[in-house]
């Protein structure tokens, strides 16, 4: 069926940085489309970036534009997301998603067929 495992949540003080990493497993995830997305306590879940199959085009939330950044490895079917200058607003679970089909609205979760658990990210003030 295919899975996608979230690694490299944890606590971090403001300006910190995080690597998280969206590993798979049972399923060829490589030439799928991903997207990070992150839910805060008591709020809707949403976009944090994406990244097409081949890894050419990048997407990012306004909130995270010049501070985070998607990459891929498809040779190990592993995606990252690189988060610096943490902000205390940046606390959330963290959900990696994979598409296979074409996402129009890379904001709109409901264009990704395969989410992993999430990952904790804590950024203390």
């Amino acid at each position: 069926q295919g899975q996608l495992v979230e690694s490299g949540g944890g606590l971090v003080q403001a300006g910190d940085s995080l690597t998280l990493s969206c590993a798979t497993s049972g399923r060829n995830f490589s030439l799928y489309a991903k997207g990070w997305f992150r839910q805060a306590p008591g709020k809707e879940r949403e976009f944090v970036a994406g990244i097409s199959r081949t890894g050419t085009n990048t997407f990012y939330a306004d909130s995270v534009k010049g501070r985070f950044t998607i990459s891929r490895n498809n040779a190990k079917d592993t995606a990252y997301l690189q988060m610096n200058s943490l902000k205390p607003e940046d606390t959330a679970v963290y959900f990696c998603a994979a598409s296979g089909g074409i996402v129009r609205d890379w904001s709109t979760s409901g264009y990704f067929d395969y989410w992993g658990q999430g990952t904790q990210v804590t950024v203390s003030s």
